[in-house]
């Protein structure tokens, strides 16, 4: 394109892009690529500036698709960029901006051709064009498959090996996207892949040895959240004159061969979303999440899933099992912190999970903290604002907790730990509230919108199951938190009630009429029934291991006593209403005895001389509440589907066609 021109439009009649895609051979030694390579132009950061590029350059890549059978251009590109990597950190030393840039260049070249190709294409085709020479038409050279599995290595080199400064930050953030891009086969499949070509190249032969380098360099990338250098710090200072977007090279490359463009004038827009503050930490994340997520081999497990599974704290000394593969260490501290900052995202949420649910040394280290409530607040507020996040999102954060409230020790400590001014919380004003009571308000606010909106029984069942963990240690209960667990059995309550009725008017339309197909309220009663006994179970569960903690929970319990009179006699709830009986019936009788119109503080005083005079052994003990997170057969038919997603709705780094996608049918949520 002309040295004036700026715009997007005229990529696709770019001489030297037309070049690279023609029908002429270019060797790997030709003065072409420097030409080729001698570019600039603002790095793309959403979606919308990479579709704008892939529109003007689709028809470029459709253009070597169909020639470089013939000319072999793809893998002579990418010999020269494997030629000039090799002095990358020589360069990096030596502040050498161009040689960097230009090596960038490259790189993003091969990635948005390649981009095109995988999703164009099987991985068969893929690989075939890998080892297309130039030669006669068609041929290829029989050890030059390997220049795949080179690649893959060289992107493993450069995210391991090079130091992370201004001039490489651009090339870093590069090589992880171009490993996204290798495995976005993904994308195009219905199925979960359980065999793929780049699968085998990043788990055995050359790949192998990097696996927990890599792991280590992508949690740290995560952690450090390095920000993006300002614009123009790759390459020389900008010029003066003119247009103001041309960039002055050094002598002897071809200034002004490519011209740099604008992509819809947003470069100069401050990006709003959290990714952008860090591209390459969040790409780095988005490409831990591929890897750990990929399928085991059929004769060897994920390395890089043992290699999150294993990983130590810089401060623990023990030696490695030998049986551990991949091992290494990593600052538990640091990445405690950039987990507790960054829970705004899916894919740290993700992470979290990940962590906690696979690697026993992080979640021994972080039950072991004495500051969790910087971890579970930004949970907790996840789950507050459940109408704004997508449902896999809340199912983590639910999940999270779940997996916390395993541990008896974080039963107990969330309740010594007093939070105040809980801003977000908006219901009520929280001036002072324990950590333990705010998470029983935020799971019961869950179950309620669940309740009224999504009617989801897998929600329902893992919000119950940690109330349930946590009941056995409930300490004192703030007054609104007995009242809501109070307010929800009333709620379940009313519910049983309408759907009986539903049934039982039902029953009776039924006989007489056989022509309409009936509602299964049977089994809506059921549900109601089984949610309704959970309940019951958790608050007999604290009355009998804290009675004497929580008095509000007994208040509340006396000032809603009619809501439990039905349920007295109910075969599916007789059992468990002998405690929560005992205790209305203990208390009324001694409220009685203090005679009428008794003040809130009179009423508190007398229910705490109460709980010691209660007889311990008139309460009837039941197995104590203990629910485990067990992960789902197959949960590679969740998990993968919900990272592609996440990877695909980024706000940075890569861009499909949605009518191209086949492994989901919506955008993420």
């Amino acid at each position: 394109m002309g040295s004036n021109s700026s715009r997007i439009g005229d990529l696709p009649k770019n001489e030297y892009l037309k070049k690279l895609s023609g029908t002429e051979s270019v060797s790997e030694n030709d003065p072409f690529w420097n030409q080729l390579l001698s570019f600039s132009f603002p790095a793309p950061t959403s979606s919308t500036e990479l579709k704008l590029l892939e529109e003007a350059t689709i028809s470029v890549c459709r253009s070597l698709v169909e020639n470089n059978p013939r000319t072999g251009n793809l893998g002579a590109l990418i010999k020269v960029f494997l030629s000039r990597t090799k002095e990358l950190k020589l360069s990096a030393e030596c502040q050498n901006h161009i040689f960097i840039w230009q090596t960038h260049n490259a790189l993003f070249i091969i990635c948005c051709l390649l981009k095109v190709f995988i999703s164009e294409m099987s991985e068969e085709e893929l690989q075939l064009h890998f080892t297309y020479e130039e030669k006669s038409p068609g041929s290829y050279s029989s050890d030059s498959e390997d220049l795949l599995e080179e690649l893959l290595c060289c992107l493993m080199q450069l995210i391991t090996d090079i130091p992370l400064l201004d001039i490489t930050y651009e090339i870093s953030v590069e090589a992880v996207s171009t490993m996204v891009v290798f495995l976005s086969c993904q994308l195009f499949h219905k199925e979960v892949l359980r065999q793929s070509i780049s699968h085998k190249y990043l788990m055995r032969g050359r790949c192998l040895p990097y696996t927990s380098k890599l792991v280590k360099t992508l949690l740290y990338n995560f952690i450090r959240q390095e920000k993006p250098p300002p614009p123009g710090t790759h390459v020389l200072p900008q010029q003066s004159d003119g247009g103001g977007l041309l960039y002055g090279l050094a002598s002897g490359v071809a200034t002004g061969l490519w011209t740099v463009f604008t992509l819809g004038g947003v470069g100069s827009k401050v990006a709003a979303a959290s990714e952008l503050s860090s591209p390459l930490a969040n790409q780095s994340l988005l490409l831990l999440l591929v890897l750990a997520n990929l399928t085991d081999a059929a004769d060897a497990p994920n390395p890089y899933r043992q290699a999150i599974m294993s990983f130590k704290n810089t401060q623990d000394s023990s030696p490695f099992p030998s049986s551990i593969p991949h091992s290494f260490q990593i600052n538990f501290n640091s990445l405690y912190m950039a987990l507790c900052e960054q829970q705004t995202s899916d894919q740290a949420t993700l992470l979290l999970y990940t962590l906690l649910h696979q690697n026993s040394n992080i979640r021994t280290y972080m039950l072991a903290r004495t500051d969790m409530e910087n971890l579970v607040l930004p949970i907790l507020e996840i789950l507050y604002h459940v109408e704004e996040r997508n449902s896999h999102h809340v199912y983590m954060a639910l999940i999270i907790l779940l997996i916390l409230t395993e541990d008896d020790g974080f039963n107990r400590s969330i309740h010594e730990v007093m939070l105040k001014n809980i801003t977000w919380y908006s219901e009520r004003v929280l001036t002072e509230i324990s950590l333990g009571s705010l998470l029983i308000l935020v799971v019961i606010r869950t179950i309620q919108y669940n309740m009224t909106r999504t009617r989801d029984k897998y929600l329902h069942t893992n919000c119950l199951a940690a109330l349930a963990n946590m009941s056995a240690q409930f300490r004192s209960l703030h007054q609104y938190a007995a009242q809501r667990i109070v307010s929800l059995f009333s709620l379940l309550s009313k519910k049983h009630n309408k759907v009986l009725e539903q049934a039982t008017q039902s029953l009776r339309g039924s006989l007489s009429s056989n022509d309409v197909p009936l509602p299964d309220y049977a089994q809506d009663l059921n549900v109601i029934e089984e949610v309704i006994r959970m309940m019951l179970e958790i608050i007999n569960s604290c009355l009998t291991n804290s009675l004497h903690h929580n008095p509000n929970l007994v208040y509340a319990l006396l000032y809603k006593r009619d809501l439990f009179e039905q349920f007295r006699t109910h075969p599916s709830f007789q059992d468990i209403m002998q405690n929560i009986d005992l205790v209305i019936t203990f208390f009324s009788s001694r409220l009685l005895q203090a005679g009428a119109e008794l003040s809130v503080e009179r009423v508190l005083e007398i229910i705490k001389q109460g709980v010691v005079a209660l007889p311990k052994d008139r309460l009837k003990k039941f197995p104590e509440l203990k629910f485990k997170y067990v992960e789902e057969e197959q949960p590679e038919e969740f998990f993968i589907p919900y990272v592609w997603s996440l990877v695909y709705s980024s706000a940075v780094g890569l861009y499909w066609n949605p009518q191209d996608i086949q492994l989901f049918t919506m955008d993420a949520d």
